[in-house]
């Protein structure tokens, strides 16, 4: 695993705007970089990438359907009791889920360490998707890169595929998708999904979350003009929709969610110290703990999470040598887990992060976030790569 600078493709900026990349720049400051890629052999990509990625999913499976069947984890996940049965019921009748990514520290040196589960509302999808694939095809046309050069990605075609397969069990053919107002990077990840689906067949109509209704009678949500919402793709996290007003409706409507309920069990950090307790020692795993309350002083060596937590936000690090690293955000009332401290690769001054997709149980791509700090946050670069 390498880092390579090499020069930008002449109007890049230009070419993002076109294809709808509008976030490519955060706040005056880079967010898409390729003044540089992460160059990968074919063996460490499929041995050290692809397996891990897809023995690590059935193991989440497995422990899935442990939870499902056992109040008790319900519990320690502090999943709310009233989303029981539905996640029960979501796995049991085996609703199909689209995707997720798994985080990895990787050096292209020893096993990839999983560092977290984001399979509920993951995002960077189309950067990963589509505009690393471009990227790949117009750096060799330009010479930028070795004419051989490959990518591990074929997001684009599992999504269609998976996309198409979830059309199949839909009674009218139609999928809505929503995410929040305001939020031009999840606007962007939730188009890029709505085009998928057209070219897979469906019917793809759009709604602001904060615009499903309900209307008295009615076995579904409803959209702004009160017809049902029979399947909705959201992307907004199962732990805040279960504190929404209308969240305690979910169980009781007929509403097809994708993700689907279970999904709730690994968007939660506490999988992390269920999976090492059901597979201790596995190589890709990280020692992970349940933190007691009275836990206080740690020594370092450490990584500390809330349950419920995004882009890093929250997350706490002492590292071997003592130092410490936090990042502030608003996830401060739910428990936390402890995970034993992993470096990620560094290059220069940046950290860099593999995260591993998963698209209808397989591994299809992968994307790299780099960062100063330690801690892998929104504002992280996203770095494309290349398989020489």
């Amino acid at each position: 695993m390498l880092r390579v600078e090499i020069k930008e493709r002449a109007q890049w900026k230009a070419l993002a705007q076109e294809l709808g990349f509008h976030f490519h720049t955060i706040d005056g400051e880079p967010y898409w970089k390729e003044s540089a890629y992460y160059q990968f052999t074919l063996e460490q990509v499929e041995r050290d990438i692809e397996a891990p990625t897809e023995e690590l999913h059935e193991m989440c499976m497995a422990l899935v359907d442990k939870v499902c069947h056992s109040n008790a984890l319900m519990q320690r996940l502090s999943i709310p009791e009233f989303m029981w049965d539905a996640i029960f019921d979501s796995w049991r009748a085996g609703q199909p889920h689209l995707y997720g990514r798994m985080d990895f520290a990787y050096s292209g040196d020893g096993p990839a360490k999983l560092l977290e589960l984001n399979y509920d509302t993951p995002t960077s999808l189309y950067e990963a998707g589509i505009f690393q694939w471009v990227w790949l095809e117009q750096a060799i046309e330009q010479g930028l890169i070795p004419r051989h050069a490959d990518q591990f990605n074929s997001i684009q075609e599992k999504l269609l595929g998976a996309l198409a397969h979830i059309g199949q069990r839909l009674s009218d053919n139609t999928l809505h998708f929503s995410c929040i107002k305001d939020n031009v990077e999840e606007r962007a990840t939730v188009h890029y999904l709505q085009d998928i689906a057209v070219q897979a067949g469906l019917e793809a109509p759009f709604i602001h979350t904060e615009d499903i209704g309900v209307q008295p009678g009615c076995d579904y949500f409803v959209d702004l003009s009160e017809a049902p919402i029979k399947a909705l793709f959201k992307l907004y996290p199962w732990e805040e929709l279960a504190q929404e007003e209308f969240g305690k409706l979910i169980p009781e409507l007929s509403t097809h969610w994708f993700e689907p309920p279970w999904k709730a069990v690994l968007s939660n950090k506490g999988i992390l110290p269920l999976l090492w307790e059901e597979y201790p020692d596995h190589p890709n795993l990280l020692p992970a703990y349940f933190e007691k309350p009275d836990e206080k002083a740690l020594t370092p060596g450490w990584v500390r999470k809330p349950f419920f937590s995004r882009e890093g936000s929250n997350v706490q690090l002492k590292t071997n040598d003592g130092e410490f690293e936090d990042v502030a955000g608003p996830y401060v009332d739910s428990p936390w887990i402890r995970q034993a401290y992993h470096p990620m690769p560094r290059f220069g001054q940046f950290h860099a992060l593999v995260g591993s997709w998963v698209v209808g149980d397989r591994a299809c791509g992968m994307g790299i976030r780099e960062d100063v700090g330690r801690i892998t946050k929104d504002s992280s670069c996203f770095v494309p790569h290349a398989i020489i």
